[in-house]
């Protein structure tokens, strides 16, 4: 807790024939983040002919499971499935080898791929013959207007016709151009259609060079005329008949496509996740070194999980392998990953700090006073206890129901379980329960602060928190500079405003008849005197800086009465909706109490969209509160995250042959 987990660097050097599956072994256990080799004396690895042919595969499959995807009968999911997802079962796969697993891809490709290709393009061309029906069809139904018989509107050995559409203003332009340019010799028809014309022309092929640039010129529409001979409707009728005629083949199409997806989604599946894995593993081969013998890989890994680790090379290899283990060094540290290490009730909180950055390998991981502070702030923003009801719920039926999964759901989702109990807890201190709605029903409820009365007390609260929440990230930055012998900045950049917020405190106490006035000036001073000493580092812009640095300090500690803002705003529209509810409660139609039934709606469908909407930013600013105010006194998050080499197991499941 509070620093992330020790690592150690791994260096391995072993046989060539050994590569393959000491990568899958190190791929499935998902612990090591490999590193590129330096390579002086030997050279680059680069993936083989099944390396190579895994990639492909990969991306072959990915496309054959897109289409089939579109036809697979998923399950229903809705509310219940969101909230209790069923758990989908890995199929194992025995794995030999990299050789064995392209050729085993490559038999079920030969049977599956041919039908499922035979299937999409009879399903493409089919749907792009109805959408030429289809539009054949617009067109003909905006000829119509003309009464022409189409065969009318298509060329001959002697003349070009075109159709169209121009702007109702460059219409007669248009027409008096060309009869100019082609001195007379054009034949044309035209009708006005919603501000535009619609024409059908005819000029000599020997003159359709003129033409054309006219036609240009006012961005004549063409239009290509459909094949067929008649008038347009009754074209349309003959057309409306082909239609229906392919769309009745493209359901039949799919039907077979549901088959094959039936019959083949599942497994290209399956496929296609151990060749995407492959095809990781095919990328990683480039931060190998190799000889024509042998392969070297370097990388970090915790501590804790060494043994394990090098017990399974050995095992891989056959204890034909060199294994050196190196501890952490100063000159690492800005190459060290990072893998944050807190327990179990502070560990999903590593999601927000994430979220932000992971700290330095020096620094410290403000997880665990995270855990704590998010929650506590999110509560004091949204205090009702039956907003934190709902709220804690939901989060628990997600905790349960995405146990199985481990994923973002459930993490996020034990984060507002902690939220909700502090937004119930902080709801009793308040009184708050739906707001005010339990006073209007004539239940006394006791309460020890009443937000919309005593707005000054809850700021004054709001402004002690932001206060003691500030000065305990100046006391984390102290210790970690002055632990990382930074101590001259420990002392002016941290201990300075440590002392200038005690003075801050001591003079509040003054304020309460407690006679701290000259002590407290005196450590303000020294606190005061340590920020400038700290600020003439600047220069000539040292003056300017520090009115900057105090008033923004200032604006950091006002920034804290958003908690307070934000539990008025909760309280006020809970008010909001309960003073409606009222007014409308008594309304009666004759012997119908009409009143009591909308009341319920609105009581009902306003808490709730109360509860979403004052969660949400109590989420987000509870958020800013940590990410902007308190990370600013001491934390950089400029670490690099630890990025194991892990394999993505949705539907596979592998299983090694040793």
């Amino acid at each position: 807790m509070f620093k992330p987990h020790e690592m150690v660097k791994l260096e391995v050097i072993s046989l060539n024939r050994y590569k393959d599956k000491l990568l899958t072994y190190l791929h499935e256990e998902g612990v090591v983040e490999i590193r590129e080799v330096s390579v002086e004396i030997a050279q680059k690895d680069t993936p083989n002919e099944f390396y190579r042919k895994a990639t492909s595969h990969s991306i072959g499959l990915s496309r054959l499971v897109d289409f089939l995807g579109a036809f697979k009968e998923e399950a229903k999911g809705g509310i219940k499935g969101f909230l209790f997802p069923e758990p989908v079962p890995k199929k194992p796969y025995r794995y030999r080898s990299i050789e064995s697993l392209v050729k085993e891809v490559e038999a079920f490709l030969e049977e599956a791929e041919p039908e499922i290709k035979e299937v999409e393009q009879k399903l493409n061309s089919t749907s792009t013959e109805i959408e030429r029906i289809k539009t054949n069809i617009n067109v003909l139904e905006l000829l119509s207007v003309l009464e022409l018989d189409v065969s009318y509107m298509k060329s001959t050995k002697f003349l070009e016709i075109v159709a169209g559409t121009v702007d109702k203003d460059k219409f007669t332009p248009m027409i008096d151009e060309l009869k100019e340019t082609l001195k007379g010799r054009i034949a044309y028809v035209s009708k006005e259609i919603r501000g535009a014309y619609l024409v059908v022309i005819a000029v000599l092929k020997t003159d359709y060079d003129k033409a054309n640039p006219v036609l240009a010129k006012y961005s004549f529409g063409r239009i290509e005329i459909p094949e067929g001979k008649g008038t347009p409707g009754e074209l349309i009728k003959e057309y409306e008949v082909m239609l229906a005629e392919r769309e009745k083949k493209l359901d039949e199409i799919k039907e077979e496509a549901k088959k094959l997806a039936e019959k083949y989604h599942d497994t290209l599946s399956f496929y296609q996740e151990l060749m995407e894995n492959e095809r990781e593993k095919a990328n990683m081969l480039g931060n190998l070194a190799r000889t024509n013998m042998t392969f070297a890989l370097s990388g970090w890994t915790p501590k804790e999980d060494v043994e394990k680790v090098v017990e399974g090379v050995k095992r891989i290899t056959e204890g034909k392998v060199y294994i050196n283990i190196k501890g952490a060094e100063d000159d690492d540290l800005e190459d060290i990953p990072i893998k944050l290490k807190n327990p179990g009730w502070a560990k999903p909180f590593e999601m927000i700090t994430e979220m932000f950055g992971v700290p330095k390998y020096n620094e410290i991981d403000p997880t665990p006073i995270l855990a704590f502070t998010y929650s506590f702030f999110f509560g004091f923003m949204l205090t009702d206890f039956m907003y934190g009801l709902i709220i804690g719920v939901v989060a628990a039926m997600l905790v349960k129901g995405h146990k199985h999964l481990k994923d973002g759901t459930y993490i996020f989702s034990k984060i507002l379980l902690w939220s909700s109990f502090f937004t119930m807890l902080m709801g009793v201190v308040f009184g708050s329960y739906f707001g005010d709605a339990l006073q209007r029903m004539g239940i006394k409820v006791p309460y020890a602060i009443d937000a919309m009365r005593g707005a000054l007390t809850v700021l004054i609260i709001a402004l002690i928190i932001g206060i003691i929440h500030l000065f305990i990230g100046y006391t984390i930055g102290f210790i970690v500079k002055w632990r990382n012998g930074e101590k001259k900045a420990a002392l002016t950049e941290q201990l300075s405003w440590m002392l200038i917020i005690i003075g801050i405190g001591m003079f509040a106490l003054s304020l309460k008849g407690i006679t701290l006035a000259t002590p407290a000036k005196a450590i303000f001073g020294i606190g005061f005197v340590l920020f400038v000493i700290s600020e003439l580092s600047n220069g000539g812009l040292a003056a300017l800086l520090i009115i900057s640095d105090f008033f923004g300090f200032i604006g950091n500690w006002l920034s804290y009465a958003r908690l307070m803002a934000l539990a008025l705003a909760t309280s006020g529209i809970a008010l909001v909706i309960n003073i409606l509810v009222s007014m409308i409660w008594g309304i009666k139609i004759g012997p119908i109490p009409i009143g009591i039934a909308v009341g319920l709606i609105l009581f009902i469908g306003g808490q709730l969209f109360s509860t979403a909407i004052n969660a949400l930013g109590a989420f987000v600013h509870a958020l800013r509160l940590h990410y902007v105010e308190f990370f600013g006194t001491f934390y950089s998050g400029e670490g690099k995250k630890f990025e194991p080499f892990k394999s993505k197991r949705n539907v596979s499941k592998l299983e090694m042959e040793i």
